[in-house]
């Protein structure tokens, strides 16, 4: 079930128990609120808490109108207060996609670029962030990061050597599906970097343990992916209804429900979810305003979706 049949589904109850008020007035309301911003530690810059991903999402190659359509996409994530971006030359089209996207809205000011580099060899690093750059139609990046810890070594030392050059102003390291958290905790130990990305949802709690934490101490931003699980927990709500309680924090839908869990985490930075749809666009952004759980409310919600 897509997400469009299940919140067809839920119908009027789910307005009667989570939104009192119209869906117009609501939405008004959401929008008027301030968005949720937290800091990047080695900085301070404070970027919104909500992201897109672009794995698969994106990788529409040269058609013309599914171009032109993830151009509306974009268009609605920076309308609804957008900023971070993530992308990888790994997303197969995904970059140019972006790029193309991009050019359409007239590149807006308030992007935060973050892609990656995917490369075995150490020395093939330089050139696959050209093309990258290239293909984006940027300046230079804002966040680059190694792609699933692939030669990490070797590319954070040239990431390293890019940001002391002002070539880029964030450096990390990324992986995913639950993989290599004892080399990516190493990682954050040793090593000066600003951004670690990992799995986290409201079922791969595993970073709760040792990432998070450390990340907290150590002043590394955390980025979030895999926040639905590619729609597999999104699938799993089925046309259940939403708990009546979700309107105290201000949510109205399960997207919600699942990315106000992982952002309201103090640790959290940024969550990334991607999509291809204008729709679900505006149903994702809408976590990053209004309410958070406290950590009392986030056992509820997970106990109250393990459960389902």
């Amino acid at each position: 079930m897509n997400r469009r049949h299940f919140l067809t589904g839920l119908g009027s109850g789910l307005a009667l128990t989570a939104l009192p008020l119209s869906g117009v007035a609501a939405d008004a309301l959401m929008i008027a609120s301030p968005a949720l911003r937290k800091p990047i530690p080695s900085s301070g810059e404070r970027i919104p808490v909500i992201g897109m991903g672009s794995w698969i999402t994106f990788n529409v190659g040269d058609d013309a109108a599914a171009r032109a359509q993830r151009a509306e996409v974009l268009r609605a994530f920076f309308a609804d207060g957008g900023g971070m971006i993530d992308s990888s030359p790994m997303y197969g089209s995904a970059e140019a996609v972006i790029g193309d996207g991009l050019a359409r809205l007239g590149h807006p000011s308030e992007l935060f670029a973050a892609t990656k580099v995917w490369t075995s060899s150490g020395d093939d690093g330089p050139d696959e962030i050209a093309r990258s750059q290239a293909l984006w139609g940027v300046e230079r990046f804002h966040l680059l990061q190694v792609h699933n810890l692939l030669a990490w070594e070797a590319h954070l030392a040239t990431l390293q050597a890019m940001k002391a050059d002002g070539r880029v102003r964030y450096v990390g390291v990324t992986t995913s599906h639950g993989r290599r958290h004892a080399e990516l905790e190493q990682i954050m130990r040793t090593q000066p970097i600003d951004f670690v990305q990992a799995t986290y949802n409201i079922v791969d709690r595993e970073v709760e343990q040792r990432i998070l934490p450390l990340a907290a101490e150590r002043g590394i931003a955390f980025i979030a992916n895999r926040p639905f699980r590619r729609g597999a927990l999104i699938e799993r709500v089925g046309q259940r209804p939403l708990p009546p309680w979700a309107a105290d924090f201000g949510c109205r839908d399960w997207p919600g429900f699942l990315l106000k869990f992982i952002v309201s985490h103090p640790a959290v930075t940024c969550a990334i979810p991607a999509t291809s749809r204008v729709d679900h666009m505006h149903e994702n952004m809408r976590a990053m305003r209004g309410g958070m759980p406290d950590a009392a409310t986030r056992e509820r919600m997970a106990a109250q979706f393990a459960a389902l």
